[in-house]
């Protein structure tokens, strides 16, 4: 395990509902997302970590989610998107094949971070480590009901995340008892047929 890997376990903890990556998904993706993530998933699967609050997923389980939020939109023009990670409550973390780590979803409020950084290709894999080590528990916590949805909910499986019902782009709360756990594929296309995606205000910005 590299030093990188480390310290992201160090930040979240023992993986949790891991999957095996077959040789096939690690083919599909070679040249479309960086060698390090390849690596990475041959070496830890796609899990869930600090209890389900993060996951590293597998982006064609996703691929549908992805075509629901980006299609029709600029971003569709401006790179091609795979999702690597996502958080409990639906926070999407999109890589581009030409701009890597360059866009985050915030599906719950429809909004979203663009990064236009145009990373070389040698510069890929290290723009895949520093997204890991920039990655925190607290960012995925969405008012700090993630450990009571946990205990109220159960533990998450990798299919699954917290949504709220009604949606809070219904107007519905964003309180503990609003709280469900649902599918995440179905519940994030839900999301991306409320409101229009639109960018975070530059005050809000936490990429």
């Amino acid at each position: 395990m590299d030093e990188v890997f480390s310290i992201f376990l160090e930040e979240f903890g023992a993986p949790i509902d891991r999957q095996e990556v077959p040789a096939s998904s690690i083919d599909r993706y070679r040249g479309k997302l960086p060698n390090q993530l390849l690596a990475y998933w041959a070496e830890h699967g796609w899990c869930g970590y600090g209890d389900g609050i993060f996951w590293i997923v597998n982006p064609q389980e996703y691929e549908s989610v992805v075509a629901s939020w980006i299609e029709g939109t600029e971003l569709e023009k401006y790179d091609t998107y795979h999702l690597i990670a996502r958080g409990a409550f639906g926070d999407m973390y999109l890589w581009g094949e030409k701009t890597g780590y360059s866009l985050k979803i915030t599906s719950f409020l429809s909004r979203c971070v663009i990064d236009d950084f145009k990373p070389t290709p040698e510069q890929m894999d290290r723009n895949l480590q520093d997204f890991l080590l920039i990655a925190d528990v607290e960012a995925n916590d969405f008012g700090d009901l993630f450990k009571p949805a946990r205990k109220k909910l159960g533990i998450l499986r990798h299919d699954e995340m917290y949504g709220f019902v009604p949606a809070i782009m219904l107007g519905g709360p964003d309180t503990l008892d609003h709280l469900e756990k649902v599918k995440a594929v179905e519940h994030l296309i839900f999301l991306s047929q409320l409101a229009e995606l639109e960018p975070y205000n530059f005050s809000d910005i936490q990429f």
